[in-house]
């Protein structure tokens, strides 16, 4: 009796150690997969590692970060977003071949790494006849990859950089926000424009997540796509040239958000914004 229950027990043991040993396979290989895909991300190809979630999920607000943001004026920082730049902002001109120029500015103050790669780049004619690899209507325009297929690219310091969040920047309609992996400081050079105009949709969701009702407000004002903020670096602001926006936002493009025929950035000029 003892024998058997000592084979038994045995038996038992192996099988346990062996379930065990699947979960810890399983796990890696989930782990490998996320590696190699944008776990922000779940309408990509499995080449894509830097890029924006375009799934309209709940996301949900930590007590932490619901007392900040419960802090915010909304309506002020969002007026403040959209303004146009004042005497003396830097700005940049990216000119997109076949379609025209997207007018953008900064917030140095409250982004100053993406801010100071993103221009370091541009006036180092780094994003020069690269393409807006990935485009998806009612979601954003994505560029700035030397690979073009979101892949490539590095910041101008070499090594990637990490977020720089803030609650008064919000991915609205026309955001300018640096792109980004599942890993942390995977920020690079690659970068996106929020194209998507306001969903009830949308809407619905971030009240399940939480979201403050003066945020909403402001949603149904400017559009956008909220369910990337607090997550993606918000640098800068489309101040002219959303129509060009929407007009890339519209190309034919393959499974793979892909656009069939290359839009191509000639150049990203900087300079100082002066009033007419």
């Amino acid at each position: 009796m003892i024998y058997k229950s000592y084979k038994q027990r045995m038996k038992k043991m192996i099988v346990v150690l062996l379930m065990i040993c699947l979960v810890v396979v399983v796990a890696v290989i989930l782990t490998g997969c996320a590696n190699n895909n944008s776990t922000n991300s779940t309408n990509t190809t499995a080449k894509s590692n830097n890029t924006a979630t375009n799934t309209a999920k709940t996301n949900t607000v930590s007590n932490e970060t619901t007392k900040e943001i419960e802090q915010v004026n909304y309506e002020e920082s969002a007026k403040k977003q959209m303004a146009m730049p004042e005497n003396g902002e830097t700005i940049a001109i990216i000119k997109v071949k076949n379609f025209g120029d997207i007018k953008v500015k900064f917030f140095k103050d409250i982004a100053p790494k993406a801010v100071e790669n993103f221009v370091t780049h541009a006036k180092e004619g780094y994003y020069n006849n690269l393409t807006f690899h990935r485009v998806i209507d009612e979601f954003m325009i994505q560029g700035g990859d030397p690979k073009g297929d979101g892949t490539g690219g590095e910041s101008i310091w070499g090594d990637g950089f990490g977020t720089e969040l803030d609650e008064s920047l919000v991915p609205y309609r026309g955001s300018l926000c640096m792109a980004m992996s599942s890993l942390p400081n995977s920020i690079g050079s690659q970068f996106f424009i929020t194209q998507a105009n306001y969903s009830e949709q949308m809407e619905t969701y971030m009240k399940k997540g939480g979201y403050p009702e003066d945020l909403l407000e402001q949603y149904k004002n400017y559009g956008g796509y909220l369910s990337l903020y607090m997550q993606y670096t918000v640098f800068g602001q489309v101040y002219e040239g959303m129509d060009i926006v929407d007009k890339i936002a519209k190309v034919q493009t393959n499974s793979n958000d892909k656009p069939l025929e290359d839009v191509v950035i000639e150049t990203i000029e900087v300079s100082t914004y002066e009033a007419k």
